[in-house]
């Protein structure tokens, strides 16, 4: 009798290399001449990253650096949910950046939703923050990685734990 294979699907973000991340965009940013005599920074505090800049233009410029520098390191630019910019002190701008760590009840639900449109012979759990998806078939395991991989969450869809 066949065993049932699974695999988890799930959305993590690595945040020792976010810190890595944050410590070569501050440098940049203290090296580069259009930023000299700013006070532009990039906190980590928690989960979230604090950028502080002059104005609304070297805002800009500083969450560009941050991206490339986290693409540069494989984090999953997706899983970055961006607040409004608000007025801090000194006529500066301050944003926050929240890290999304896991999948969200509601997206877990739209993922297990999608997959069972599949009409494959497979079933989906949602555990904790990630969704184990388990059945006899290989192959209808890969139709649905591949089809989950084909549509946009708004996070970085990770897959793992294949057995």
């Amino acid at each position: 009798m066949a065993k049932d294979a699974s695999f988890d699907i799930f959305s993590t973000v690595d945040m020792q290399e976010v810190d890595n991340a944050v410590n070569q965009a501050n440098k940049e940013i203290g090296q580069r001449y259009d930023f000299k005599n700013s006070k532009s920074t990039i906190e980590m505090e928690g989960g979230n990253l604090k950028v502080l800049a002059d104005d609304d233009y070297k805002l800009r410029s500083v969450i560009e650096i941050l991206k490339a520098k986290l693409v540069g390191r494989k984090v999953p630019v997706k899983n970055l949910v961006f607040e409004k910019a608000e007025p801090a002190s000194g006529g500066m701008l301050r944003q926050i950046i929240k890290i999304q760590n896991g999948i969200e009840t509601e997206k877990a639900k739209a993922i297990v939703k999608d997959i069972k449109a599949l009409n494959l012979k497979v079933q989906a759990a949602i555990t904790g923050d990630q969704v184990r998806v388990s059945g006899k078939s290989r192959d209808d395991l890969q139709r649905v990685i591949q089809a989950l991989k084909a549509k946009d969450y708004g996070i970085e869809l990770q897959f793992g734990n294949y057995r």
